[in-house]
């Protein structure tokens, strides 16, 4: 029902549309030419003729920020390029979407950019240019850690409130930014794009904020920062309606994550058929830290490997500002994952930093708040290997009920795998947490741990269902440890 929602919404106006060449209007594709006005130029003559496909030929276009508009697809053949000129004063910063972009679009309908040639941001000189410029007072920016705030490096793409949008066949490279921003938008459609966003921080792999109505399928993203992204930064927006499938994912931080900001909220989303490699952070982060809450999402058919965490479930209290988080109704099945032993994205260009150490490899965590939890939550066939190893010389956590409940609850933080620092468990930490069901969980520890492989911490209702854990020289530990807690079978 909720695929068929989405294709409802889905347009196709690149049949029988028009093509008009960019060469037509004068652009150069030579790799030099500045052609920001005469490609919006074009862009503004197709909108106000009917509409149609404004074409480029193989060449390199170099622009600055355009504004796509109403009835026009961007066709990039192959071997096409829209490159970033590289000079931060060539890319403006919108006042009403407040992000700096190489292609905007804002209250706009039936709009793409198609074929198969490439989007290239020119990310790390841009955004170095731009470091320069505010070294010398040319543009100010509070420059934290020697990188300008990401709202002033150009995004290779900023929608925002449009409807209809075909993003397809594509290569995203290279942003200064995030990459690609979906925001309000209704009737997203990406479908078979290639996105290498790793050039400079913040590069996301694509965001979509409060939208209605989305598809992404059949691509790959190999991101520095998070890749499948949702936010909602409007507390009277909803992200709904959200259909993933098929797409290979890489990132130096999460491979699929809810927030963290999340104002609205998110609901009615189905993920499937994902492939997840050398990611630092976790496979899967679902974060409720603003009042916004999860309810009704579908995870099913994961592969990950030599990634940091496979499952974060977090409730949090950092900006509710008065509104009831409602985390319910989450069904993640039909995964397999292989921890790392070391630093997943050790060697890329941008890796995530250690944080929070000492700790030895946390587990997947599930952590509400005795006020707010998590409730009905369902993991099905689901088996995770550990690398083992936590050595409690290192880093050491009680399972004592004392030592349990001296576990911070951090309700302000930044929501991470890593908050809590050292956890109890090797397997699943599960705290504040109500109707929880393990059915048919299989969790692999390569080699022994000082810990248990499951904590339950102030946790009612949970069904542990064909649970099997394989630890070795594990003797006559107890592996599963209930503080205040209820089980069923």
């Amino acid at each position: 029902m909720l695929t068929s929602l989405i294709l409802l919404l889905i347009f196709s106006v690149d049949v029988h549309a028009k093509d008009f060449n960019i060469a037509g209007f004068g652009a150069r594709n030579d790799g030099v030419t500045l052609n920001t006005n005469i490609i919006q130029g074009a862009i503004d003559y197709i909108t106000g003729n009917g509409g149609g496909r404004l074409v480029f030929d193989s060449g390199v276009y170099v622009t600055g920020s355009i504004y796509l508009k109403s009835n026009v697809i961007l066709y990039l053949k192959e071997g096409a390029e829209l490159r970033s000129s590289g000079n931060p004063f060539d890319f403006q910063k919108n006042k009403y979407t407040g992000w700096t972009s190489m292609i905007f679009a804002i209250k706009q309908s039936n709009i793409g950019i198609m074929g198969k040639g490439t989007i290239n941001g020119l990310g790390y000189v841009t955004a170095n240019n731009l470091v320069t410029y505010i070294h010398l007072g040319l543009v100010t920016d509070p420059l934290n850690l020697d990188r300008p705030s990401e709202v002033n490096r150009p995004a290779n793409i900023d929608f925002k409130e449009c409807t209809n949008i075909k993003i397809t066949g594509i290569t995203l490279k290279n942003p200064a930014s995030w990459n690609q921003i979906y925001d309000q938008c209704r009737g997203v459609y990406v479908d078979n794009i290639r996105v290498d966003s790793k050039s400079y921080w913040n590069n996301d792999g694509i965001d979509i904020v409060d939208c209605d109505g989305v598809t992404i399928k059949n691509s790959s993203f190999d991101a520095a920062d998070d890749v499948l992204c949702f936010k909602s930064f409007d507390p009277s927006k909803v992200c709904q309606n959200v259909v993933v499938d098929s797409c290979v994912v890489r990132s130096s931080a999460n491979g699929l994550k809810f927030g963290s900001t999340n104002k609205g909220g998110f609901k009615n989303f189905k993920i499937t058929n994902l492939q997840i490699f050398n990611t630092y952070r976790s496979a899967i982060a679902l974060e409720d830290v603003d009042g916004g809450g999860i309810n009704n999402i579908l995870i099913d058919g994961i592969k990950a490997y030599n990634i940091g965490n496979v499952i974060f479930l977090r409730v949090g209290d950092r900006r509710s500002e008065g509104r009831t988080p409602s985390f319910s109704g989450v069904t993640i099945r039909n995964i397999y994952a292989e921890i790392a032993s070391s630093k997943p994205d050790s060697g890329y260009r941008y890796e995530g930093p250690f944080e929070d150490l000492p700790r030895n490899i946390p587990p997947s965590v599930i952590a509400g708040l005795p006020e707010w939890r998590i409730k009905n939550v369902t993991l099905k066939n689901i088996e995770i290997v550990y690398p083992g190893g936590g050595n409690p010389h290192y880093a050491f956590r009680g399972i004592s009920k004392q030592e349990l409940e001296s576990i911070p609850e951090l309700p302000y933080a930044y929501p991470e795998f890593d908050m809590f620092k050292e956890l109890p468990a090797w397997g699943f930490y599960v705290r504040h947490a109500d109707h929880i069901s393990f059915d048919h969980i299989v969790l692999k520890s390569k080699e022994k741990d000082y810990r248990p492989a499951i904590v339950l911490d102030d946790a009612k209702g949970i069904q542990m269902k064909d649970t099997k854990i394989s630890e070795p020289e594990n003797g006559k530990k107890k592996e599963i440890i209930l503080n205040n807690s209820t089980t069923t079978k």
